[in-house]
């Protein structure tokens, strides 16, 4: 069988927002992030429009690694690491987002975390926007809702690319993109959420709103890309998508018509776009059912034209069913219906394990655009405990990643172009949908707990020690 390239990356997948913490040192500005509460699987995290006092806010401490990158660093130049996802905090570097100068303190201090992977041979792949809008934009123009904010994130993205462009080659635009085509992605994505408190689930959804917002980051990310390439030919510019793989319930063609419905909305639509370079035909229909009718300016088309990307990555966790009775593509009321497949098994959190939908969903999308494709997030939130020795035989956590290696080995044979794979939460951190500590991805622990507890203690699980001879044998070794 064919195997990985030899210059594969191997790593790992964080967002600063969920583990940095110093949300508020110096001089970084607020995020939507630092906005929300903790919260779990049974009871959603909520977001509040000011700090409330007595009220957890997992961020703001996080698992510290903006004091502790240097041993989390060398931690994972001990498993072997070639390249660190992370993404660099908005706020650390224009803290409302609207400041004309950048601060010195937070370039200083991505500096700092990308010469600390320099000097382990780690490549950074930094992601420009994940989950961390600052938050004085969300008060003053709804977010992403309003055009200023695009032209606010160029001035973040030229102060980035200009002083970093002799350390990193590797750059993603937004986060999970596609998760504006959701009502959940008004405030983890598209921040409008103005004057919004409560849940995390309940926030008012107005799809109008939400596509136009979207179609700014969109015409955002073109204008980043096409930035880069005309300043930095030695950047590769890639998009992130949250692929969301989908089978059809039965073999009844209403439900395989429903399946090509949500598939192009939920998972082509802004890969399309920024691969592509246009909007595709088929949203104009779904946009007149639904009485969207968006606001372009007369250059948007052409700057969505001049700025597609290098390469494409994804975030795999599951895959779920559509039948035809699933309302959202018509209706557009919350996130797609997942039904039971009973083929597969699911994690404590709800979400179907599928290795070979892996290998499937490479499949799909390197037959539609042959782009070079990485996979930079995959991974399993499970309870890790820890043994009177002081272990975490985490079995369970080594048999999803190897099953699913071995499915993108599958799709490397089938002839996709793979260039690399970070798991998410290489070390635990802040679950981003729920708030919590309990729902750990990472090959190393950190002694954090739900209720705010903890000494922040680093201890290697089992799954460290698997990685680091994954890698060593450039995935034979499974």
């Amino acid at each position: 069988m064919k195997k990985f390239r030899e210059d594969f990356l191997w790593g790992g997948a964080v967002a600063a927002n969920q583990l940095e913490g110093a949300w508020n040192l110096d001089g970084k500005g607020p995020s939507v992030a630092d906005m929300c509460t903790n919260g779990n699987y049974k009871n959603p995290k909520r977001i509040t429009t000011a700090i409330e006092p007595m009220t957890l806010y997992p961020s703001h401490e996080a698992i510290d690694f903006y004091h502790r990158y240097k041993e989390d660093i060398a931690l994972f130049a001990e498993m072997g690491f070639t390249v660190f996802r992370f993404s660099i905090a908005w706020t650390r570097i224009f803290p409302t987002g609207m400041e004309n100068e950048p601060s010195e303190v937070g370039l200083t201090f991505y500096d700092d975390v990308i010469d600390e992977c320099k000097r382990y041979g780690i490549e950074p792949l930094i992601t420009l926007s994940h989950y961390e809008m600052p938050y004085a934009l969300v008060e003053k123009f709804n977010g992403w809702g309003s055009r200023e904010c695009i032209g606010y994130f160029l001035n973040y993205c030229e102060a980035v690319f200009e002083r970093y462009k002799n350390k990193v080659k590797y750059w993603l635009t937004f986060n999970e993109i596609n998760i504006g085509t959701s009502p959940l992605g008004a405030a983890l994505s598209l921040g409008i959420i103005k004057g919004y408190s409560g849940s995390i689930l309940d926030v008012p959804d107005q799809s109008q709103l939400r596509f136009q917002a979207l179609h700014h980051q969109l015409v955002a990310s073109a204008k980043a890309v096409k930035l880069a390439h005309e300043k930095y030919s030695q950047f590769q510019m890639g998009c992130m998508i949250c692929f969301m793989t989908m089978y059809p319930y039965t073999c009844n063609p209403d439900d395989m018509l429903a399946l090509q419905k949500e598939m192009n909305l939920r998972n082509w639509f802004c890969s399309d776009v920024q691969v592509r370079g246009k909007y595709p035909a088929y949203i104009s229909r779904y946009f007149e059912k639904n009485g969207i009718l968006l606001e372009m300016d007369t250059e948007d088309e052409r700057i969505l034209k001049d700025g597609t990307v290098d390469f494409y990555t994804l975030s795999y966790y599951k895959s779920n069913c559509v039948k035809k009775n699933v309302e959202s593509i018509s209706s557009d009321k919350g996130a797609i219906q997942e039904l039971s497949n009973p083929y597969l098994q699911s994690s404590e959190w709800g979400w179907l394990i599928d290795p070979k939908g892996l290998r499937y969903t490479l499949n799909l999308i390197y037959d539609r655009y042959q782009i070079p494709i990485m996979v930079v997030e995959n991974g399993l939130g499970a309870r890790d405990e820890i043994q009177e020795d002081g272990s975490i035989h985490d079995d369970y956590r080594i048999d999803y990643l190897r099953r699913h290696i071995k499915q993108m080995r599958e799709a490397v044979a089938d002839g996709v172009d793979l260039l690399g794979y970070t798991t998410w939460g290489c070390i635990d951190l802040v679950s981003a949908s729920t708030g919590e500590m309990a729902k750990r991805y990472g090959f190393i622990f950190v002694d954090k707990y739900d209720d705010g507890s903890g000494t922040l203690a680093r201890r290697k699980k089992k799954s460290f020690y698997w990685y680091k001879k994954v890698i060593a044998s450039n995935g034979e070794e499974l």
